[in-house]
């Protein structure tokens, strides 16, 4: 008899995201009915990720049947937040994955002043943390929080406030994707909506680490076992439009000889990348494999992927996790009695 399975992976239309799911369509056993819930803001893109999903089952010869689903979620807006909360909750009786894979920033462009001077200086750590990636400064969402905020950190964390009781029955796996460049350095306390920051993409994953370190031993005690990953560097849609055919085979190129240069964490290919989630979800042990730490998806100089894990600065957790729920307790209260439909026939 085979058990059944739900997996939510937000940002499923990213290419970490579609890896993600490829990654556990194969890594679930057989004898799972596994079902995929695709998220996205739009309509066609869901369509899109279905049909990738399908071919890739057919790709892989999965055994085991792959059901899927959809919701429609902008996480810079809670009202949306809300409802795909209420269209899970009418669809599901429990939630076993759950992967928040939120990437939004606000870039601008690249100096390529800088980053043409940072290469020649030093070409690996031009290319592991690069700082001429322009972000713009104080940009809100239409809910008046710090935009970059609100979508990878605060609205993926009221997202879990509410379905949490869907991922307790599912004694859920939660994965929270952050970054190599979540830098202590790029977070200030005084600035915690990373509203006056250049650097609101990075300050956003940090966030994400310490909201993790601040919540893990909690999500234990209910049945939820919670993890915080990485995927390295790797090729990643959201910066294209930066880049010409010239530049982004020059990317390309510097990211293969970073990894000549001795780095792990070029993975570039967006399923390697995708390797530290599934691991975390599908084989780590919560009873040997420590939650404190960040497991990070990295590749050796001749292409093998393996698992590596870094400990997490814990300075700042407390401040963090008063302002998450003084936000929770305050959005609960405005969020009283809304809903709007997501859902239209596919």
């Amino acid at each position: 008899m085979s058990t059944r399975k739900v997996a939510v992976i937000t940002g499923t239309n990213s290419n970490l995201g579609i890896n993600i799911a490829y990654r556990l369509i194969e890594r679930e056993s057989p004898s799972t009915r596994l079902t995929i819930v695709v998220t996205s803001r739009t309509l066609p893109r869901v369509r899109e990720v279905i049909e990738l999903l399908k071919k890739h089952v057919k790709k892989v010869n999965r055994v085991g049947l792959v059901d899927y689903d959809y919701i429609l979620v902008d996480f810079t807006n809670m009202v949306s937040i809300l409802s795909a909360y209420y269209e899970l909750k009418k669809q599901y009786k429990a939630i076993h994955y759950l992967f928040i894979n939120a990437a939004q920033g606000v870039y601008d462009g690249i100096d390529w002043f800088n980053a043409v001077k940072d290469v020649m200086m030093n070409p690996l750590d031009a290319v592991t943390y690069p700082t001429y990636k322009i972000q713009k400064v104080g940009v809100k969402s239409a809910d008046g929080m710090g935009l970059v905020f609100q979508a990878n950190v605060f609205g993926p964390y009221y997202f879990i406030h509410k379905i949490l009781p869907l991922l307790q029955e599912g004694n859920a796996i939660i994965v929270w994707v952050s970054s190599i460049m979540s830098l202590p350095k790029y977070l200030s306390l005084q600035d915690m909506e990373l509203l006056k920051s250049n650097a609101s993409y990075e300050g956003s994953k940090r966030l994400v680490d310490l909201v993790h370190l601040g919540t893990y031993k909690e999500m234990k005690k209910i049945g939820i076992h919670q993890y915080v990953v990485h995927p390295g560097i790797f090729t990643s849609h959201s910066f294209f439009k930066f880049l010409n055919v010239f530049t982004y085979y020059g990317m390309l190129f510097l990211f293969y000889f970073a990894r000549l240069l001795g780095s792990k964490w070029h993975n570039i290919d967006g399923y390697k990348a995708a390797n530290a989630p599934v691991y975390v979800a599908t084989l780590a042990n919560p009873h040997f494999d420590n939650q404190d730490v960040k497991f990070g998806s990295a590749t050796s100089l001749d292409g093998i992927e393996y698992i590596d894990r870094a400990d997490i600065d814990p300075t700042g957790m407390s401040d963090v996790m008063a302002y998450m729920n003084t936000m929770t307790e305050e959005w609960d209260e405005k969020l009283k009695n809304q809903i709007t439909n997501s859902r239209v026939p596919i």
